[in-house]
Order: structure tokens, then C-alpha cells, then sequence
């Protein structure tokens, strides 16, 4: 398995939003998809779901959190576990950006209302 840093690793930008490649097929991530994300305060958070679980380990900053129509905070050493088929969204708040490492199966996938299921390009 290779060593990578997060300066050499595939960066993706989505309206305030940054998702850096850690482990995914692509990267010697077989069975897991790795990556970071890092949501700037104030952008607006993206009602969605899962085909699979998927869990964020918070490493930074604070944020609300809303899983199947229950809110709570995330901070810094939080794990949020966002069940598969459950509508959830994370908008960061505060001064400081959200940060996170997420693992999500390789065979899971996003999706947004009224939409297909996708893989998205972070998680190639």
C-alpha cells in the first residue's frame, strides 16, 4: 500500500466545500473509501443520503448536524454515523471550517432528492 500526504492527494472543490482523496480504489482503497472534508462557515449545508453507512470523524471546528430530521452539534472528537437510506446534511458553523475524515464502503453511493444514485469523483 502506498504512503501518501494530503498535499499530494486529489483535491475536489464544491461550493465552500473541499474533498481531499485519501483511499479509494484508485488509491489502494480495495474494500473503503477514505477522504477529508473540510466545509467553510456558511456554506449551505446539502440535504442527501447514503446507499451505505458512512461515518465522519470531526477534527475540527463545529458544526449542526441533522440526521432523519434530528439535530445536534458535531465538535472536535465527534463521530457522526449517518445510517444508509436516512436524509441527513452537516453545515458548518462558527468561525473555523468543519474538518472531517469519512469512510464509506466502496460500494456505496450518495444520493441527492429525486436523483439516481452516484459515486462522487472524490470517492473514484
Amino acid at each position: 500500500m502506498p504512503t501518501y500526504t494530503l498535499e499530494t492527494c486529489p483535491k475536489h472543490h464544491l461550493e465552500g466545500t473541499e474533498f481531499t482523496t485519501l483511499a479509494t480504489p484508485s488509491h489502494g482503497g480495495a474494500h473503503v473509501r477514505v477522504w477529508q472534508v473540510e466545509i467553510q462557515p456558511g456554506t449551505p449545508a446539502v440535504p442527501h443520503s447514503v446507499t451505505r453507512t458512512e461515518v465522519f470523524v470531526v477534527q475540527a471546528g463545529e458544526a449542526s448536524v441533522r440526521i432523519h430530521g434530528e439535530d445536534s452539534i458535531a465538535r472536535t472528537g465527534s463521530v457522526i454515523v449517518v445510517p444508509a437510506g436516512t436524509p441527513f446534511q452537516i453545515q458548518s458553523q462558527g468561525d473555523e471550517p468543519f474538518r472531517a475524515i469519512v469512510c464509506f464502503p466502496v460500494d456505496g453511493q450518495a444520493v441527492l432528492p429525486g436523483k439516481d444514485p452516484f459515486t462522487p469523483p472524490w470517492g473514484i
